[in-house]
């Protein structure tokens, strides 16, 4: 079995966020089933561009693997009475809406509790379910900018910078699924559920972490460095090579004076200037340009080679096909294949968590309302009078009449099944 295969989660999700989280928890064998809202054609991810045809895009692929999909109407008497079905047998309800949704949807801890005392209610959000902005929309990019990250961010002498990636998005979707976690454990040890307030506000402030305790505690003002330098440790940043940029870092004093060994610059290790941290960091100037120039004589790959064969920490500025195609990136399987019927095989990074024996093959995302007859019939053992009764009232949304929903659940179980590692 896989680690979580006896938990069931219903994820109220969409976009980046909430999916990163719960595609975590997919990968490591829980039952997520995405709750779509059929109002606004499900989750809004299905619709990201480039590589996107109707309800499908590559987007949607990369947050939804090993997941399962049903369109319902929270808003509806039938689709709420679904909803509730659903909660009595799952482990956990997990949204990321606005702070001031679930209490709206009645999907916190205090609102299902009655249906079952031992159900997890995490809300991942922008801002959290207090506080002046719980109602206002969250997103990683502004959340890079309020937290101070963007000001941390690019040249000193150039403009705000945010991260290449979303990463406030992706760290809260870990923070969530830890929480999950630690929430579900204490829910079995002692009988009861709770509420689990995550939001990326508070994600994005935590991870401030050293500079906000300089700041904190200190006159240290955090301010952006040149070529990405380390605030306190030379050297520790960028340098630009005869064709490219690698990063080379020195966190120990054994690796700088591995480093001027390996570069043939013996002068500078013993140079009383540049003897410790704090000797380096008041001469940082100086010693930076001489480095800066002896990197410009040689190509990266060679600064690689010899900097690695004399266990200094460094590694070349890959491009993404780079970074892909990187031997530890085979080695460590962290790509992975899925056959789709539309995109045909879709290759994605998979999960960075390990936990015993990783899978062989993954699921693809799933299509929208594709596993109603499985949830409704199979979980819930609702007949097919009672789902067609259901599908008439809308629970399932108005483009799901009980015939569509028969159609799209006999497509064939093999097409989703036939991802392997690659």
């Amino acid at each position: 079995m896989r680690p979580l295969e006896d938990v069931r989660i219903l994820a109220i999700e969409q976009y980046g966020a909430g999916p990163f989280g719960s595609v975590q928890l997919a990968d490591l064998g829980a039952d997520v089933i995405k709750i779509e809202d059929p109002s606004v054609g499900g989750d809004i991810g299905r619709y990201v561009t480039p590589l996107q045809d109707g309800e499908d895009s590559i987007f949607f692929e990369t947050f939804n693997r090993n997941k399962r999909s049903l369109s319902l109407d929270l808003n509806t008497h039938s689709g709420r009475a679904v909803f509730e079905d659903l909660v009595r047998v799952s482990d956990v309800v997990y949204s990321n809406l606005r702070g001031d949704v679930p209490e709206r949807l009645a999907i916190r801890y205090d609102d299902l509790k009655h249906i079952n005392p031992k159900v997890v209610c995490c809300s991942l959000s922008g801002y959290g379910m207090t506080g002046p902005r719980r109602a206002d929309p969250g997103y990683d990019y502004v959340l890079q900018g309020l937290a101070g990250w963007m000001d941390l961010t690019g040249e000193p002498d150039g403009p705000p910078t945010k991260s290449g990636l979303s990463v406030v998005d992706y760290s809260g979707g870990l923070v969530a699924a830890i929480s999950i976690l630690a929430a579900l454990h204490a829910a079995r040890r002692d009988g009861v559920g709770t509420d689990c307030d995550v939001s990326l506000f508070d994600t994005a402030m935590s991870m401030l972490t050293y500079p906000a305790a300089w700041a904190l505690n200190g006159d240290f003002v955090p301010r952006r460095t040149h070529h990405s330098a380390h605030p306190s440790i030379v050297p520790f940043q960028a340098f630009e090579s005869k064709d490219g940029w690698l990063v080379v870092a020195c966190p120990k004093e054994k690796f700088w004076r591995r480093l001027v060994e390996a570069m043939e610059l013996p002068d500078l290790a013993v140079d009383p200037r540049f003897q410790g941290f704090a000797a380096r960091h008041e001469h940082a100037d100086e010693v930076l340009a001489i480095l800066a120039e002896s990197f410009r004589q040689r190509l990266t790959c060679d600064w690689v080679t010899i900097l690695s064969a004399a266990q200094v920490p460094c590694g070349p500025v890959n491009s993404v096909a780079e970074a892909l195609a990187d031997p530890q990136s085979t080695a460590r399987h962290v790509v992975v294949s899925t056959q789709h019927p539309r995109f045909g095989e879709v290759r994605q990074v998979v999960s960075a968590v390990r936990v015993g024996e990783e899978p062989s093959t993954h699921r693809r995302a799933p299509r929208r309302h594709e596993d109603a007859g499985a949830v409704l019939g199979e979980l819930l053992g609702y007949s097919e009078e009672r789902q067609a009764t259901l599908a008439a009232q809308g629970a399932f949304g108005i483009d799901f009449a009980a015939e569509e929903s028969s159609e799209l659940n006999s497509t064939s179980e093999d097409i989703r099944t036939g991802g392997t590692h690659v």
